[in-house]
This record gives C-alpha cells, structure tokens and sequence, in this order.
C-alpha cells in the first residue's frame, strides 16, 4: 500500500506481520536487549522490511542500528523511514542524490484516545479536524493529523538534527486530494513540506518524500 504514496525513486517494502524468517542481526540485539517480546517483534520485522527495501534499491543488506533520537542509520548515499504500528511495518528508502529525506507512519484508522488532539494539535487544526470528522467520518482524521506529524518529524530530523515539537509544525490536510501540507513553525531547513496520505484496511499511512536539491 505504502508504495501508492511515494515516488517511484523510492523502495519500500511492507508486512502485515510477523515473518517467522525475519532475524535481527548480531549487532541490532544489542539495541532491544531487555525489551519486552511486542518490542522486539516490532523492531525485527521492521528491521527485516528495511533490509528487504535496500535489496529493492539495489544495496547488499546490511545492520540498520540507530541514532541518538532511536532514528535508524542507513549506509552512505542511502535516506530512508522505518514504521510499525498493530499488525503492520514498513521500510522506505531512497538514494541521497533522489530525495533529501523521507518520512512514513502508519497508524490503526481509530480515534486517537481522549485529550490526546489537544495535546498534538495547534487550534486551527482542532478546527479544521472537528470538520473533517463531520463531514467525512469515514477517515479518522484526528489519528491522520497525528501520523502526519509523525512523518514530518521523520523528514525533519535527519536535516535539522534537532526535535520538532507536535505543535512547531502547522498541517492542513487536503481530504479529496489524498495530500497535506505542513507549515513549519520554527527555523530550519525548510519551510514547509508536503506529504500524501492514504487510509486503507483498517490503516491510515502519511508519507513525505523531499526532493533533492538540484
């Protein structure tokens, strides 16, 4: 599914489980030693679907550990965004020279829990969400809001190397296009980012694919 909102420059690979094939490689048992067994499935299988995506760009596999912020590390030359949520993980990835970076989250299509929104979102996009959940309530907006964030917090981080607050990133959401913008609040590398999301099985998934300066 992923793949429908993400360029062609982009391999992605996705699972709706748990492959009994899927292993962690000496040096990634390190990062989930002690971690309780729903952890460590996550993090396998997610490990798995990024190995599986680099062979889809042409890279060998390799142990794809983490930074400082638990952001996975690509080889050299390599950008990608790693999600798992119930039941389902995925792995993007892309050549450096074809995206600057990108971001993907994958989220249950369910109400975020109470008093969540307040917390995440600024009060236009409580506004504009109330409206879209009453216009639309096929689509639980209120858990897209929060993906998106997600996905925009992913693409940030690898460039601006600092953390971005929920409520730093101002995100409009187009519900016909299948599409959002994300106005950035702060200073940084960008201004502003676009994304596409798509609900879908029971999923909402949110993707940014920055382009490459040129």
């Amino acid at each position: 599914m992923i793949e429908e909102i993400l360029p062609a420059a982009s391999s992605a690979f996705e699972v709706t489980g748990d492959p009994p094939d899927a292993k962690l490689w000496p040096e990634e048992e390190r990062l989930v030693a002690g971690a309780v067994e729903k952890r460590r499935r996550e993090f396998t299988t997610a490990r798995h679907c990024a190995r599986q995506a680099l062979l889809g760009l042409g890279e060998p596999p390799v142990a794809v550990l983490s930074g400082p912020k638990r952001e996975p590390l690509w080889p050299p030359g390599v950008v990608g965004s790693i999600t798992h949520c119930a039941g389902y993980r995925a792995a993007v990835v892309a050549r450096d020279r074809d995206l600057a970076s990108v971001g993907v989250d994958a989220e249950p299509d369910e109400p975020l829990p109470e008093g969540v929104l307040d917390t995440i979102a600024l009060p236009g996009e409580v506004d504009r969400i109330g409206a879209l959940l009453r216009a639309r309530p096929e689509v639980r907006w209120d858990r897209l809001l929060f993906s998106a964030k997600e996905s925009v917090y992913k693409t940030w981080y690898p460039l601006a190397r600092r953390w971005l607050d929920f409520t730093e990133a101002d995100i409009t959401i187009d519900a016909e296009a299948g599409a959002f913008t994300a106005r950035l609040l702060v200073p940084g590398p960008m201004s502003r980012l676009d994304g596409r999301w798509l609900a879908r099985s029971g999923l909402v998934l949110t993707a940014i694919a920055l382009p490459a300066p040129r």
